[in-house]
């Protein structure tokens, strides 16, 4: 199935939760913080400005980003979850 975001928007495949904590204990499932970081899988063709143009998506299909926590939408599909954002709710574009 595929997922195709409208607008502004971006569907992020967020990373797993780290097992362990620096010092090597495990966490329980409970304690784990959901990350801030995910990969783009798509993006909207973006927002749509008064003039009737569309403005230009400042991210892309597979770039790694960090996002603002509590932010977005996250949805199930096919046992796989995902997140749901605005293009504005991405803080950064991590570069390696």
């Amino acid at each position: 199935m595929k997922l195709r975001p409208l607008d502004d928007k971006v569907v992020i495949k967020q990373s797993e939760a780290e097992e362990k904590t620096a010092g090597g204990i495990i966490l329980p499932d409970a304690a784990k913080e959901k990350p801030q970081i995910g990969k783009i899988l798509a993006v909207g063709p973006g927002k749509l400005l008064d003039d009737g143009k569309r403005s230009k998506m400042s991210v892309k299909k597979n770039d790694e980003v960090i996002y603002a926590r509590y932010i977005g939408s996250e949805v199930e599909i096919d046992g796989e979850k995902f997140v749901l954002l605005r293009e504005c709710d991405v803080l950064g574009i991590i570069e390696k």
